[in-house]
This record gives structure tokens, C-alpha cells and sequence, in this order.
């Protein structure tokens, strides 16, 4: 049974992004569809790539976020290098001979890098941009390193797309001065406290976003990128390693207003089948380890929902009622608390949108690598072509 409270609370659309390296491009595809359906976003939350994409769909330098989107995705793409050739093998399955491709791009980014996104140290050797500490740890041998790759070559690929000035608080609450609400989309992204293992969370309504912040939240150690400085002892590595899915940071960095979210999801939860070998058992083991692990939140967020609702209840009963009889201590305990727990917290998860890339063919471990163009356009394909089927 639905209630009607005498104090409704405001609804924020929310999109969540998460992280993937190449698979981000799915992303892009899936913002082309809202775009065509003019949906717009209170907030976007994202982590690793998802952080870069969301910070580029709230920062538009063009203010036609799809258009930079995929303007910087086919930016990438296109400096990739295609030393190495793809390999072709048979594959037999019941009895039967089937010729299979082998992509070798991502082996062409782990060796080669992507130019506009980050190029092995051994192949970026400019000392002149180096303070002393880098130069002293490029001299180590490299079992002494700790990163393998510099993407500080990604700021100059997104700084032709993001409008810093957009990432910043200018709500009338941060700034007296300002003359009217901020009008630009809530940029949340997260990274992850080398030294404590805590969470950080960088939300553009309560500080400023900077490069350093999108280059910390991309900052995979597995993958050879390096941790960021974000303040005075504060290292950073990417989010992904706490949460690839940052709904709940969301909720806490927003709790008063009920939310409907959309969930962009590169790594799927469900598979129709076993992996078939080595190569496929690697592929699923990611996609489980970085998969939305929410499920637990939602039945959370549905069970703190009725209480919210009994609450409201009860409260407009309190309201209607004779307030005469009640200790003025009481009414007092209870109007702070229902401002507390009701009013200035207590949102609900109304709606949970999920948009999945599909699987390919033959998943492979090291697919979130594949930087090539044919790929980068096929993702961004697939996105546009799932969200316009689920938004339909």
C-alpha cells in the first residue's frame, strides 16, 4: 500500500559507471542513447574509466556531452598501434572445424601502449619532465619499480573535452555569493587510500575536480598505473579496487533525495555457460571480480524504504493530532528526529536501471585492453543500440 506524505521528497535521476579500461567505450554508446531521448542526470557517478567518461559527460567543453564522448573515445582509439597481427587457429567443436580469430590489439597495447591514454616507461624515457624522485625511481632496475605504464599522457587527451569550471561546487549552500543553484551535473568519482585502504570519494559539489583526481581513480596497480598524490600524504590508486559499481557512495554523498538510477554495466553478472577453457575461465573470473556487488544494498534500501514510509506515517498522524496533550520535550524529539532521519536523510532507491554489454563469442582475460578502432566503435554501437532497447 502507497501513502501520500505531506513531505515528498525531491527525485534525482543518477547514472553509474563502472570501470573497465576499453569497455568504457560501451558507456559512450549508452549516453548517445539518453542523448537521443533527451534523459538528463542530477548526478553521475563513476569509477577508473568510468570516473574519466562521467567527468567528460559533466564537464562538456561543447556542452554535447555525446559528441565529446565519443569524440574522445575515436581520439584514443585511433593512436593506437597495430604492430603485432591478429592470429588465426581452428577450434574444434563437435567434430567440427571452426577458424578462430585471436585479436592481438590488446597485446599491442601492453607492449606498444595507447599514445593518447599511456606508453610503457621503457618507451617514454624524457627526463626533463621528471622531478628528482621519478628520476630516481626510473634509474631502479624495474623489479624495483612500482608502475609499469605513465598515463599522465590521458590529461592532455581529455583536457580538449572537459571544462574544469564544471566540476566545481557553486551551490548557493558552498558559495553565498553565487547568484543562483548550481545548474551543472553532480560529478561523483572514486579512488581508493593507498596507505589506509579507506575509500575516496571526489564530489564536485563539495570540492574541486581535477586532473589529479581523474588520474587517481584510473590508477590500477594490477595494470601497471601508477598511484596520484591528491593532497599532502594522500595516495591514491583506482576506486575499482573497493567498488566498480559506486552506488553507495552515491547514497551517502546524497542521502535526502529518493534516487532512480541507471547502472551501465561492462562486466556482466549472468552467464548462459560454462568458459570453455583457460582464456574464457580468466575472462569470467573478471567479470565476477568487478561486477556490481549492490544486490545487497538494494534489499537494504527497500527494507530502510518501509521504515521510511512507517515513519512518514506515523509523523503525519502526529501532525493531524491534538499536539496539546504531548510533553513539548517529545514534539521537540520528534520533529528534530524526522528532520534528521526523514528530511535530511532516509532516501530511496526507487528504480534500478541496468544497461549490460553483451558478451563476445569468445571472451578473452585481457579484452578491457583492446583499444583498436573496430572495437572502440563496436562498443560504442552495442551501448547505444542496449539502452535505446531498454529505455524503449
Amino acid at each position: 500500500m502507497m501513502f501520500n506524505h505531506k513531505h515528498e521528497k525531491a527525485v534525482e535521476n543518477v547514472l553509474v559507471l563502472q570501470g573497465g579500461g576499453s569497455l568504457g567505450a560501451f558507456a559512450c554508446g549508452v549516453f548517445k542513447a539518453f542523448a537521443k531521448r533527451n534523459i538528463k542526470f542530477d548526478i553521475i557517478a563513476g569509477t577508473s574509466i568510468g570516473g574519466i567518461n562521467g567527468a567528460i559527460a559533466a564537464g562538456s567543453k561543447s556542452d554535447k556531452p555525446e559528441k565529446d564522448l565519443e569524440d574522445f573515445w575515436l581520439d584514443i582509439a585511433r593512436s593506437s598501434y597495430n604492430i603485432i597481427p591478429d592470429t588465426f587457429t581452428f577450434d574444434y567443436q563437435n567434430y567440427r572445424a571452426k577458424l578462430k580469430r585471436s585479436p592481438a590489439a590488446s597485446l599491442n597495447a601492453t607492449f606498444f601502449g595507447v599514445p593518447r591514454f599511456f606508453v610503457p616507461r621503457w618507451f617514454n624515457f624524457n627526463f626533463s619532465n621528471l622531478n628528482s624522485s621519478q628520476i630516481q625511481e626510473y634509474v631502479q632496475p624495474p623489479w624495483k619499480w612500482t608502475y609499469m605504464y605513465d598515463n599522465s599522457l590521458l590529461s592532455k587527451t581529455i583536457e580538449k573535452y572537459i571544462d574544469f569550471n564544471k566540476l566545481s561546487p557553486k551551490t548557493e549552500q558552498n558559495n553565498p555569493n553565487a547568484s543562483n543553484s548550481n545548474i551543472n551535473t553532480r560529478l561523483i568519482i572514486t579512488a581508493v587510500d593507498v596507505l589506509t585502504a579507506e575509500p575516496l570519494i571526489f564530489d564536485s559539489y563539495n570540492k574541486q575536480i581535477e586532473m589529479k583526481h581523474l588520474l587517481a581513480t584510473i590508477g590500477y596497480p594490477q595494470y601497471g598505473f601508477p598511484w596520484v598524490e591528491v593532497s599532502d600524504g594522500t595516495f591514491a590508486w583506482d576506486g575499482s579496487l573497493l567498488s566498480n559499481t559506486p552506488i553507495r557512495e552515491v547514497m551517502v554523498a546524497s542521502p535526502s533525495k529518493n534516487k532512480n538510477i541507471f547502472v551501465v554495466e561492462n562486466y556482466p553478472k549472468k552467464i548462459e555457460k560454462l568458459p570453455a577453457d583457460m582464456s574464457e575461465v580468466m575472462s569470467r573470473s573478471k567479470d565476477i571480480m568487478f561486477s556490481d556487488k549492490t544486490k545487497s544494498l538494494g534489499k537494504m534500501s527497500r527494507l530502510i524504504t518501509r521504515h521510511v514510509n512507517l515513519i512518514e506515517t506515523l509523523y503525519d498522524i502526529f501532525l493531524d493530532s491534538d499536539q496539546s496533550k504531548i510533553d513539548k520535550d517529545k514534539i521537540n524529539y520528534i520533529n528534530k528526529e524526522h528532520l534528521s532521519l526523514v528530511e535530511k536523510h532516509g532516501a530511496k532507491i526507487l528504480k534500478i536501471n541496468r544497461i549490460t554489454r553483451n558478451i563476445p563469442e569468445t571472451p578473452y582475460p585481457l579484452q578491457n585492453a583492446d583499444f583498436s578502432v573496430d572495437t572502440i566503435k563496436e562498443l560504442i554501437r552495442q551501448g547505444e543500440t542496449k539502452a535505446l532497447d531498454s529505455l524503449n
